[in-house]
């Protein structure tokens, strides 16, 4: 290898990249991964005080009367220590202790952006096994747990061993059992591709280290017999006739003499797992394999046997190995953030092997469920469903924190080591949601209150893999009742390729002989609301086979709640029809949309993205009318700026004195309302340089909620450049606005999240819309 060449090979993907490039990487703006950010206000001289001197004093004493306490007034429930002596550093050896800094952040890192912990790194130079544990002990109390990370065997064995047995928090060396546990779910699922039972297999461990001690074990207390397995180190098979073995190789030592070689103990195999070497299996050796052979190459950087080869060596061969370029990636980011953020929340004293366990079960579940939007599109592919090519989830799937944390979690109180109990688990997985930032709070509420009242929620490109997987995800949810719109045949095998259940959800066939009779009374009802419009019965007729309206007409008859269309669908076909079928409030003369964007800063409201192509001033009041009352609709205040280049009237033509005579307007009808513009954004956002610049303006000392837009191409533009430039931030929308009934737009190619989404914000728009009805005494 050149040396201006490296590979890195423990993350994601075997790439190539230059000397140059990664140490650009590191030492780019601040040097380093990590940082520590504040949590608490410090602006003000009262911020320091109470951060520092004096107030600081008061947490101190209370710790000191009850320990505990610390978890309450300090980060220690959510700080973990990666501590290292560079003795086993990735596949570069004995390097050093600082040397092995930039691993370390790297695994402070992931522990940040998966599990949402904050990690102190430490590299202790010291390779004396009794000292390390001696240094280790004397830091332990400012954490809530401690990650042993790249301490080479057999040393590791002892030091994990120690500070496990002397210490009361969590203590794991992810070498050994994090390997060990992705390893194990992938195992559990791999034989139940192959149709195997773990008791009866043959198991072949190349490799005799910390990573391979830990996975046989853990492989032995999942089923495996002991008398099924054969482990080899770099001299062979660890057989009773070598005198060599010392350690916890003893453990595996078997009575076996017919095999001394991998090329022996391979023949017949089942499962062949590596943890050794790359380039020690071969082709031959992998025929030699029984029916169905299982084969996990995990040797860094090289791996024992190339997927390629193996794959042309045995097409039947089930295959993992540490690439993600490759199926069923074994990655022990899948585990550690999640195992130590279930052990943290329960305050646990240890991780043992009840929680190991937990985790392994976890994570070979979660690989059979349905595949989230999001994981699809990180890896650019449509097709993912257990089996051969996955069977254990991907790094990226948001789900991990959720189920495997959860499990962890419960493991630990069960066994008795948790300190903290968890009774609401939904509330547990809730916070967990919220914590990594893949549900707001707005977005929980919003999906709690579809729930209390399902709504009849008509989905009109069905055969859409987005729509059709958010269908069955809002039904697995309880938000609704979906109604898809499509040819049976085409939906029944997409869901089945797809592996989705459609149990409960019906199917509406438009060109159905048996949606005739259905067909023609939408046709006469629609003739008769638009017969002065020049409606007439034979081109109704010919409307009934498009989608949007029928899925409308549905809607509009009360023979559904809602109705959810776009992902694929023109805009302007779909507004001329919702103002044909369902028709504008009667109050207002337009409609429009918004989208809600849930950031760091803030929930911000955003008008109108979607509908009204170049807004004149009328259409401009209707359209902050409308976005006051749906700001209000989701238990918001609204302070509104009506956005514009210039500010207050210094320019008075064009799309500025449209917006002016907007507020204007809205000002002197409606003295309530919050509002204010025109104005550019960075005077809506700032408050003090608004309130400097203009005192005048209505919205003095408020933090501007709502933004709206002069017209479509800046609102849409503007909410798609958010989207882009903010990836944390969650978008909700679009949010249809100024109907008579619930019909709501998504955008083009939504993504299944954003389609659950419009769906809980379409079943309260039902729910709404049937109590004022009742109200007023309407049907």
């Amino acid at each position: 290898m050149p040396i201006d060449t490296i590979i890195h090979f423990k993350l994601y993907r075997m790439v190539k990249i230059t000397k140059e490039e990664a140490l650009h990487y590191h030492s780019m703006g601040k040097p380093g991964k990590i940082e520590v950010v504040p949590t608490k206000p410090y602006s003000t001289q009262k911020d320091l005080s109470l951060a520092y001197s004096p107030g600081v004093a008061e947490p101190c004493l209370e710790i000191q009367k009850d320990v505990q306490k610390a978890y309450d007034y300090t980060d220690k429930g959510n700080l973990v220590a990666v501590i290292s002596n560079g003795t086993a550093v990735l596949g570069l050896g004995d390097i050093g202790a600082i040397s092995g800094k930039p691993v370390m952040e790297g695994k402070g890192l992931l522990f940040k952006i998966y599990g949402g912990i904050d990690v102190f790194d430490i590299e202790v130079d010291e390779k004396d096994p009794k000292k390390f544990i001696e240094a280790v002990k004397r830091i332990a109390p400012t954490f809530g747990g401690i990650n042993l990370e790249d301490i080479k065997a057999p040393e590791c064995f002892e030091i994990e061993e120690t500070l496990k047995k002397e210490l009361d928090i969590p203590v794991m060396h992810d070498d050994q059992h994090g390997t060990a546990i992705i390893s194990a779910a992938g195992l559990i699922n791999a034989l139940e591709v192959a149709e195997k039972k773990i008791e009866d297999v043959r198991i072949v461990v190349s490799g005799a280290g910390a990573a391979a001690i830990s996975c046989t074990k853990l492989y032995i207390s999942l089923g495996a017999r002991k008398e099924n397995i054969l482990m080899l180190d770099s001299k062979g098979v660890l057989s009773k006739d070598r005198t060599d073995i010392t350690g916890n190789k003893k453990l595996f030592v078997t009575d076996r003499t017919d095999a001394h070689t991998l090329e022996e103990a391979i023949k017949n195999a089942d499962v062949f797992v590596g943890l050794s070497k790359g380039g020690l299996l071969t082709q031959n050796m992998v025929r030699d394999m029984a029916k169905n052979p299982i084969v996990f190459a995990l040797a860094n950087p090289i791996p024992e046997i190339t997927y390629e080869d193996a794959i042309a060596a045995r097409p039947d061969v089930l295959m993992s190995t540490g690439r993600s370029d490759y199926p069923n990636q074994i990655n022990n980011v899948i585990g550690f953030p999640y195992i130590f953020r279930g052990a943290l929340d329960v305050r646990a004293s240890a991780i043992n092997e009840e929680m190991k366990l937990a985790a392994v079960l976890a994570i070979a579940d979660l690989a059979k469920q349905p595949i989230p939007d999001v994981v699809n599109k990180v890896y650019n592919v449509s097709d993912l469903k257990f089996g051969p090519k996955y069977f254990i989830p991907k790094p990226v799937d948001p789900r991990l924190i959720t189920e495997v944390s959860t499990a962890v979690a419960k493991a630990a109180i069960k066994s008795g080591v948790a300190r903290k109990p968890i009774t609401d688990w939904d509330a547990y997985k809730k916070h967990l949601r919220e914590l990594m930032g893949y549900e707001s709070k707005l977005t929980s509420q919003l999906h709690e209150t579809a729930r209390r009242d399902p709504q009849r929620v008509v989905f009109a490109e069905g055969n859409h893999p987005n729509m059709l997987k958010a269908a069955v995800e809002a039904k697995s949810e309880g938000l609704c009742f979906p109604i898809l719109l499509g040819n049976d045949d085409t939906i029944r095998d997409l869901a089945k390729e797809l592996q989705l259940n459609l149990s409960g959800i019906e199917i509406v066939n438009l060109r159905d002989p048996n949606q005739t009779e259905r067909r023609q009374r939408y046709a006469r009802l629609l003739t008769e609301k638009r017969a002065r419009e020049g409606a007439n019965l034979d081109e109704a007729m010919d409307k009934m086979f498009e989608r949007n309206y029928f899925g409308m007409m549905m809607v509009e008859t009360g023979d559904a709640d809602a109705f959810i269309t776009g992902v694929y669908t023109k805009y302007s076909n779909t507004i001329k029809v919702a103002k044909e079928v369902i028709g504008i409030r009667s109050e207002y003369n337009h409609f429009g949309t918004m989208h809600i964007m849930n950031s760091k800063k803030g929930t911000f409201f955003l008008a109108d993205t979607l509908i009204n192509r170049h807004p004149d001033t009328d259409t401009l009041i209707d359209i902050a009318k409308l976005t006051n009352h749906t700001v209000r609709f989701f238990n918001h205040e609204p302070k509104i700026a009506m956005l514009s280049y210039s500010n207050f009237g210094s320019d008075q033509t064009g799309s500025p004195a449209k917006v002016h005579a907007a507020v204007d307007h809205l000002q002197k009808n409606f003295p309530e309302l919050a509002i204010d513009g025109e104005m550019q954004v960075k005077f809506a956002l700032d408050k003090n340089l608004r309130d400097i610049k203009y005192p005048f303006t209505r919205l003095k000392g408020k933090d501007v909620n709502t933004l709206v837009f002069p017209n479509l191409s800046s609102a849409n533009s503007g909410y798609q450049l958010l989207q882009a430039l903010c990836p944390d931030a969650e978008l909700i929308g679009p949010i249809q606005m100024g109907l008579n009934k619930p019909i709501h737009f998504t955008d083009f190619e939504s993504s299944v999240r954003d389609i659950v989404n419009i769906t809980a914000v379409a079943v309260i728009d039902a729910i709404v819309d049937k109590k004022k009805k009742q109200a007023s005494g309407k049907k």
